[in-house]
């Protein structure tokens, strides 16, 4: 891949990363910031739901932004855009999809083909 396109993406990956962090840490600051009272418990039961969603939410985005890392690091190493399985090139349209992929398109298919066979 040209050098262009690889910092073309390891800027895209860079802030997205900022982003996330960037919601995790106003995540955070709402909810220790909050001091309010329900005395109904239908209300607090609401609140405790809408929380607990948040940080499903946020949970989900922290095992994203390691794979954003991995993703920076095959940059480094000259293996970002190289398909693990067949050592090919991923195509440029699926890494702008899905930037932290590491199969091409033809090896994440199989690969999916297998898991519905096995039940997975």
């Amino acid at each position: 891949m040209k050098p262009e396109k690889l910092k073309h993406f390891k800027k895209l990956l860079n802030q997205k990363i900022n982003d996330l962090l960037t919601e995790a840490g106003k995540t955070v600051s709402e909810m220790t910031d909050e001091k309010e009272n329900f005395p109904d418990p239908n209300d607090r039961a609401s609140l405790e739901s809408d929380r607990n969603f948040e940080l499903r939410i946020r949970d989900r985005e922290r095992k994203l932004i390691g794979k954003m890392q991995e993703a920076l690091k095959r940059i480094d190493d000259g293996t970002f855009g190289v398909c693990e399985i067949c050592e090919g090139p991923i195509s440029e349209k699926r890494l702008m999809a899905r930037p932290v992929t590491t199969l091409c398109i033809d090896c994440k298919t199989k690969e999916e083909k297998l898991e519905k066979l096995r039940g997975e």
